[in-house]
This record gives C-alpha cells, structure tokens and sequence, in this order.
C-alpha cells in the first residue's frame, strides 16, 4: 500500500480553502423563519445571526404579551435551523460529503 502524504496534504489544504469559502458564502445568504402563520417573521444570515424581526401589528398587544413572546421564539428558532440546514448542506457539498470535524464552523 503506497501512502501520499504530500497529496493527502494538498487534498486537506484544498478542502480547507474550500470551507473557507463557502463560509464566506454562507455569511451573504439569508433565510427566514416565520411563527403564527406569517404574524411573526426572523431573517437570520449564514453567520446565525439575527438580521431582521417583523411583527404584524395585530398581534401586538400588551394582552397577549406572552403569545408575542412565543411566537418571536418560535420565528427566530425556524430561521436558525434553517441556517444550520443550509450550513451543512452548503459545506456537504463542498467537502463531496465528507465529515467535518465538530466545531469547524465556528460554533
């Protein structure tokens, strides 16, 4: 059995700068999560962060303050597993499926 070093090297070097850029990528990208059928939207970016929040104004009410909070959570909770879906489905491709080691992106 003949191991390349240099060549797995080259390989790891070129994954590397290939999850760097899909990286870079994902960071412009956004994705929205939307709670209460529409009344509640979040867009977050590839960075998990929190671009947006839109509240339809009927459900803003000192009455329903608890719902509000609910459905806020709710919002931002669909728009971050959209974006960790997206990350990993982002990075698959980039790799040809191969596993990253935890942590790679970042989090």
């Amino acid at each position: 059995m003949d191991f390349d070093l240099k060549n797995l090297f080259e390989t790891a070097q070129k994954v590397q700068s290939e999850v760097a850029r899909v990286k870079a990528e994902l960071a412009e990208k956004t994705v929205t999560g939307e709670a209460g059928g529409g009344l509640v939207r979040c867009v977050a970016n590839g960075k998990g962060e929190v671009v947006s929040l839109d509240i339809d104004p009927s459900v803003i009410n000192a009455a329903e303050k608890q719902l509000l909070e609910q459905l806020v959570a709710g919002a931002v909770n669909v728009a971050l597993d959209a974006v960790r879906d997206l990350a990993q489905s982002e990075l698959s491709r980039a790799t040809g499926g191969l596993p990253l080691p935890a942590g790679l992106m970042g989090s």
